[in-house]
């Protein structure tokens, strides 16, 4: 009697059988919820910030209700940095607050469970929301404030354009080239008495570029008539060229209002990469003075010093949370708020000192990073013990 052939079903990839541990599981279950709270309570009291702080422009301005939705909504991103940190904070003290409570952390580490593993899950979501909120503030913080900004002045001034001050300077630090413009006309593509400085680094000479009349098109600047300066690299007259018609490229992913606002803009206007290019370009011309130089400087470092703050929050809550977790949740409310108030009254304090040459400007925006993280570990080891 004929047999039909056996079938054989292939397994599954592993990776569609994988399921987290359970005490992962669990803690995530059990951070999620304060988490998500923290974060909307501290977005809606930034919300409510941001509206009394301007109300009466808008008020008075008379705008429309869209208008002043659209403001507010778009200045939420720039809150980013901040509300991560509070939410880790708040989230992993209430958490695992309560599981030293009900006594769920002393019955893990009875059954062979370390402090040290049941604080992984903890410590890993913290470096995940670190690198999630500085790919916010450095992707959308930046092009969502600067919307808000558009439209704050379409309210009041009754405009959507930037405000350009001319006679400014910009530095593109792929190409090394120096960008001087004189003044801009209203239709802030045109430009006059341009001047262009190239290092030795394109070409074997140092240029000097000289146009009366300048316009963008694109991602490059046209040069008309323009005078091409060449200097050997002792510093020799070359030679030059006159009635030249030269395009050149503006720094690489700038459009031309970011070309041209870029020294004057608010600096939650810029991402990291462009924030450090106005201060080069500051350094290379003796520009902006000593303390606004300083302030920049600081912002830069905070563009990544306060996103991290959300892994320090949970780095110093842990050990918290495990000590006093049993005297209740309102103890953990008031410890996160109280923390949170300590973290920005020291950056406050350190920034200060930064904008005055105390203290390094880069330092300075750390600092309370490395106090707070310096008593976290103290603390963690102390518990774990």
């Amino acid at each position: 009697m004929a047999t039909l052939p056996a079938v054989r079903v292939a397994p599954a990839p592993i990776g569609l059988n994988w399921r987290p541990p359970i005490l992962d599981a669990y803690l995530v279950r059990e951070l999620a919820p304060p988490f998500v709270f923290a974060l909307a309570a501290f977005f809606l009291f930034w919300f409510i910030n941001i509206f009394f702080i301007s109300a009466d422009y808008i008020i008075n301005a008379g705008a429309p209700p869209f208008l002043l939705l659209r403001y507010l909504v778009f200045r939420m991103p720039q809150a980013t940095p901040m509300a991560f940190p509070f939410s880790c904070l708040f989230a992993t003290l209430l958490a695992m607050g309560r599981l030293s409570a009900d006594n769920e952390i002393t019955a893990l580490r009875t059954s062979g469970i370390s402090f040290r593993r049941i604080c992984f899950t903890p410590v890993v979501l913290g470096l995940l929301m670190f690198l999630f909120s500085y790919w916010m503030n450095e992707t959308i913080a930046p092009k969502s404030v600067e919307m808000s900004t558009r439209t704050f002045y379409q309210i009041v001034y009754k405009t959507s354009e930037l405000p350009i001050v001319p006679q400014f300077f910009r530095k593109d630090d792929t190409t090394g080239r120096v960008f001087y413009v004189g003044d801009i006309m209203p239709d802030h593509k045109t430009m006059k008495n341009v001047m262009i400085f190239e290092p030795a680094v394109i070409t074997p000479f140092r240029q000097v570029m000289n146009a009366q009349t300048a316009v963008i098109e694109g991602g490059t600047l046209h040069l008309y008539n323009a005078r091409v300066t060449k200097f050997k690299a002792t510093g020799e007259l070359e030679g030059w060229a006159l009635n030249k018609d030269v395009t050149v490229g503006l720094p690489i992913g700038e459009t031309a209002d970011q070309f041209l606002n870029a020294q004057n803009s608010d600096a939650f206007m810029t991402n990291s990469k462009q924030l450090a290019g106005q201060i080069k370009a500051l350094q290379v011309t003796g520009g902006g003075g000593g303390t606004a130089l300083e302030i920049l400087k600081i912002t830069l470092a905070q563009k990544l010093a306060l996103p991290f703050a959300s892994f320090v929050a949970v780095l110093i809550s842990l050990p918290l949370a495990a000590q006093l977790g049993k005297r209740g949740r309102v103890i953990g409310i008031a410890l996160a708020i109280l923390l949170l108030f300590g973290y920005y009254l020291m950056m406050s304090a350190f920034a200060a000192l930064g904008k005055n040459g105390a203290v390094n400007p880069y330092l300075a925006a750390w600092i309370p990073n490395i106090v707070m993280g310096g008593v976290g570990l103290y603390l963690f080891r102390r518990v774990e013990r």
